[in-house]
């Protein structure tokens, strides 16, 4: 039986990651084989792609990109696929969509983008999470530690064409994550149980 391919997509501070478990460990309570992953990956060009962020080295835009897509190839072909392969649900911190969000921010062409990312798996589920902009402000303004693509001007054209991806696609379900926790977290797994029992 093949698997289920689950994307939560968002600017930085729209909790991704935190859904992204709770999801996870939701649906690993009701008995489901659950893969929980993300982007950038572990694997030798993610890890070496956020240990540069963090350390805001500078970066060609152009370049870093290509670099995500070589990560997400990776990410596919090790993690993504095998998962799907055996059945598996295959939840992923953020995918392709943060390619083309946050690659344009920076100044890419928009349509170069997707062709950089349209041999990749579409997922089945695709989660935007987007709470209002100052929400994002206000929980970003409490890290410890940021990186190089977490600065207010970027965010705000990151935002911005998140939304904009979601007007084009009408299969992407948004979900304004700056209420509670949980609630948004019942959202999300009711969508997912939906899709599931579909």
């Amino acid at each position: 039986m093949q698997g289920i391919f689950i994307v939560l997509e968002g600017p930085d501070g729209a909790g991704t990651t935190k859904h992204s478990k709770l999801l996870a460990d939701r649906l690993t309570r009701e008995g489901s084989d659950v893969m929980l992953t993300f982007e950038p990956t572990d694997g030798p060009v993610g890890s070496a792609i956020r240990k540069d962020l963090y350390a805001h080295k500078a970066m060609d835009a152009a370049e870093l990109q290509k670099r995500f897509c070589e990560d997400r190839s990776w990410h596919v072909e090790h993690v993504i696929r095998p998962a799907l392969a055996r059945g598996a649900v295959v939840i992923s911190d953020r995918y392709r969509d943060s390619t083309v969000a946050y690659g344009n921010a920076l100044g890419l062409d928009a349509d170069m983008l997707e062709e950089m990312n349209e041999d990749f798996p579409q997922p089945d589920i695709l989660f935007y999470l987007l709470p209002p902009f100052s929400v994002l402000q206000e929980r970003m303004g409490k890290r410890e530690s940021t990186d190089v693509l977490e600065r207010t001007e970027l965010q705000q054209k990151v935002y911005e064409n998140y939304r904009l991806l979601a007007k084009e696609n009408p299969k992407i379900i948004v979900i304004d994550t700056s209420g509670d926790l949980e609630a948004g977290a019942a959202v999300i797994f009711g969508h997912v149980k939906n899709h599931l029992s579909s």
